[in-house]
This record gives C-alpha cells, structure tokens and sequence, in this order.
C-alpha cells in the first residue's frame, strides 16, 4: 500500500477517534482481530480505511475518453424518444406516486 493509503503513524503526531459500540460489536471486532493476529485498535483502524478509500474510490468522476464524452454529449443534446418500456415504467411510477398522495 502507498504512504498516502496508509499514513506512517511513527512520524506523524495521531489523532484520536472515539466510537460507542455495542458490547456484541466489541466482541466481534476483538474476535476478527485476533483471528488477524493484531490489535483491535490496528484492526478497525485498517478496516476504516479499507472502507473509506473504498467509498472514495467509488464516488470518483466518471472518466471517459473522447469518443465516449462525444456519445454523452450528444445523447444528452437528442435524447432518443422513449420506448415502450420506458414509458410503461412511468405509467407505472405515475399510478405509484398518484396513490401516495
């Protein structure tokens, strides 16, 4: 893993996280971290980050080459008329909705 997904914790001063679990969650991440072989500071400290590079990684800007920004564009500027399916799920939203309110 590269420095920037994974600090150096011996050269930078930490910070400190406080969360209120449940004494079952406890449980589980003590579990899962001894089966790891760490502590269970190490252990949710690493699945955090897992979990919040993975979040980042999965909200990024969709990156598209020319060919695919010119597709975009131009189906965005002449949208095609929607087809039978489409206008069948909006009949449907339509009814959904009227009946909500």
């Amino acid at each position: 893993m590269s420095i920037a997904a994974k600090p150096n914790r011996s050269r930078s001063k930490p910070a400190r996280l406080e969360a209120r679990i449940t004494p079952q969650q406890k449980r589980l991440f003590e579990r899962a971290a001894s089966l790891r072989g760490s502590t269970v500071t190490d252990f949710v400290v690493d699945s955090a980050q897992q979990a919040a590079l993975e979040a980042i990684r999965d909200f990024r800007v969709l990156k598209l080459d020319q060919e695919d920004s010119m597709t975009v564009a131009r189906l965005l500027l002449n949208p095609p008329a929607p087809n039978q399916a489409l206008r069948k799920a909006a009949a449907s939203y339509q009814k959904l909705i009227g009946a909500s309110r």
